[in-house]
This record gives C-alpha cells, structure tokens and sequence, in this order.
C-alpha cells in the first residue's frame, strides 16, 4: 500500500498565494526526488475543539489558519530515499525561506492500512487520530466499512494511514496534536470528495442513517480525534493528468 509523508503547516492566512508559489517551487524538485504525488490543501471548514484540533496541533497564531499535506510513495524505502535527497539536493538550500514557521510545522511517516478509491479530489477531509496499539487491526476494520460508505457518497478516494516514524519534537509533534496516551500510536487519514457541495451532502446523508451510527466500543478516543475540510491548492497528480490532457 501507499506510503505517506503527512503535514500539518501554521501558515499566515495573508500569506495564501505565497505559500502556493513556495508549493509550487517546491513541486518542481519533489518529483524528481521519487515522489508520486504531493498534495497541499488550504483550511475551509476547521472547527475549534473543546480538546484537540488543528490549530493547536500547530500552536496556530491569531493571524494564522493550517494547511493538510502529504506527499505519496510506493513504499517506505521510495521516502527514505527521498528525504536523503531532501538533504543532499544544493537546490534545497537556494529555496527562499518559506512562508510560514516551519519550527511548528509537524509531520511524520505513515503507512496506509485502508486504501479505497484511485481517482483525486478538489475537496479534502483531514483526520488526525489517537489510537491504542492494541486496536490497530479493530480501527483498521472500522476504517474499511467507513470507506466504503464514504465512496457510496460520492467519495473518490479513502485513506487511512497509521504511523510508524513519529518523531517527538521540542514545540508539537503529532503525539502532542493528540494528547497521546502511553500505548497510543497516531493515524493519519483524508478522504477525497470531487467538490465542498458532494461532500456538505453526503455528510448530511450519513449522519441522519441510523445505521451507520457506532456500535459497541469505539477503537479510538474520539474526544481527541480532530477533523476539518480542506480545499486543494496544490495537486502534482492533477497537474500530470492536465498536461496529459493538453500534450
């Protein structure tokens, strides 16, 4: 299954063209780098959580909204790789300094566990989510059901990805963005919706179905569980699929 590299970005809301154009340059040197796609999608509809959310993950300044990105590989060994030519490209460090604070960016390794759907989306849900080592494998069946009734509601693509490099870093990290427990890994997810309206709708939809309410004990602590919708800004595979099109 898919490999991700997944961030969470505090970027000054003035500074949205800015950080396309960032996105962008750097676009021209992921690729080469053995990057299957990247994707940058700009906060549309992030709520404020009693406990967790997006904008404490980041340590988010008044000024500032988030961005959810990822970058896809074929396997762990593909980023590897390419985060050593992260380090070693001089194109790197002739980039002008980005427009945010990287300082309070996180971001981390993830494995896909579901992976449903192949097509991209305009619109973006993002997830991030605590849960017990020990329920891995009951998530990661919840997670299939979900999928598939997210893609009969008109979702393109499903992925759920658990992580297995997270760092600790000195100001957030993605345990913090959690207030993980001992025992408690991270999962990275996002669900592609062709656009805000198909995925406002299915949502409706979903929430007044009774059967796809929770049975039983949930394998994760949803009070800590933060979400929000996310518009793409940056699409590499779009992009690809464009100038196919255009050739």
């Amino acid at each position: 299954m898919t490999y991700l590299e997944g961030f969470v970005v505090p970027v000054p809301a003035a500074n949205r063209d800015a950080f396309r154009e960032h996105a962008e340059q750097m676009a021209g040197s992921t690729q080469s780098f053995g990057i299957s796609r990247q994707v940058e999608a700009w906060a549309s509809d992030v709520p404020h959580g009693k406990a967790t959310d997006f904008y404490r993950a980041v340590d988010a300044k008044e000024d500032e909204t988030v961005v959810f990105a990822w970058f896809e590989y074929p396997s762990k060994a593909a980023r590897d790789a390419a985060n050593e030519k992260f380090r070693s490209d001089p194109r790197m460090a002739e980039m002008p300094p980005p427009p945010f604070d990287g300082k309070r960016m996180i971001l981390g390794g993830f494995e896909a566990i579901v992976e449903q759907g192949s097509s991209t989306g305009s619109y973006i849900d993002g997830f991030v989510v605590p849960v017990r080592e020990g329920k891995r494998d009951a998530y990661r069946e919840l997670a299939e059901k979900m999928a598939g009734v997210f893609r009969q509601h008109g979702a393109v693509r499903v992925v759920e990805a658990f992580g297995d490099d997270l760092s600790h870093g000195e100001v957030t990290d993605y345990f913090r963005a959690v207030n993980a427990e001992d025992g408690e890994g991270v999962v990275f997810s996002f669900i592609e919706w062709p656009d805000k309206t198909t995925r406002d709708g299915a949502w409706k939809s979903i929430m007044e179905d009774e059967s796809n309410r929770p049975q039983g004990e949930m394998p994760f602590d949803g009070k800590r569980m933060f979400w929000g919708g996310f518009d793409v800004i940056i699409d590499t595979a779009q992009a690809k699929a464009a100038e196919t099109v255009n050739a």
